[in-house]
């Protein structure tokens, strides 16, 4: 008798309780999974402006659309130099609305002139606001758009580059303030 209860437990296995350890990977994966989406979203490619292909190609310079941050207004110049629109702040902030509506007909109007332009020279003060800069560069972007029936972001400058404004002193000695 002794030798069949010895049998008994020898042959008796233990089953592993992992449902502690499945309960983590349910929370866990979809947790990962939502954060990757998230960084990629939050990725904005900027390039600098390339000064060597500006001083050897000055008709290409001249095409270069640039959006000049001030402290109390924004110029948007088509070609580089050549103010197209003065933008000034509208009580005390400024208007990204018409810089939008204004962004969308320089498109337009070039589009018409079979100009595929995507690039944009953003400069500002090396005193600029941070959240400025953000708010500027995602309104040189894009805009959103009403497309069957639904809002989508549609593209305008995408290529944005940034630099140092010009002091306005130096603008007005060549003459291109208006």
């Amino acid at each position: 008798m002794r030798i069949s209860n010895r049998q008994k437990k020898i042959q008796e296995v233990k089953d592993l309780d992992i449902t502690s350890f499945m309960n983590l990977m349910i929370v866990l994966v979809p947790v990962l999974l939502m954060s990757m989406v998230f960084s990629q979203v939050t990725v904005l490619d900027l390039k600098l402006p390339d000064g060597v292909a500006y001083e050897s190609s000055p008709d290409q310079q001249n095409q270069q659309l640039e959006l000049v941050i001030h402290p109390e207004y924004m110029d948007l110049n088509y070609p580089a130099g050549i103010r197209l629109k003065h933008i000034v702040k509208v009580d005390g902030e400024y208007d990204y609305k018409l810089l939008s509506a204004i962004l969308q007909e320089v498109k337009r109007q070039l589009r018409e002139r079979k100009i595929d332009k995507k690039d944009i020279l953003v400069l500002s003060q090396p005193d600029t606001n941070y959240q400025t800069l953000v708010k500027v560069m995602d309104t040189v972007r894009s805009f959103q758009a009403i497309v069957a029936a639904s809002v989508v972001d549609a593209e305008l400058f995408p290529d944005i580059s940034l630099g140092d404004a010009p002091v306005a002193d130096t603008l007005a000695s060549t003459g291109s303030a208006q």
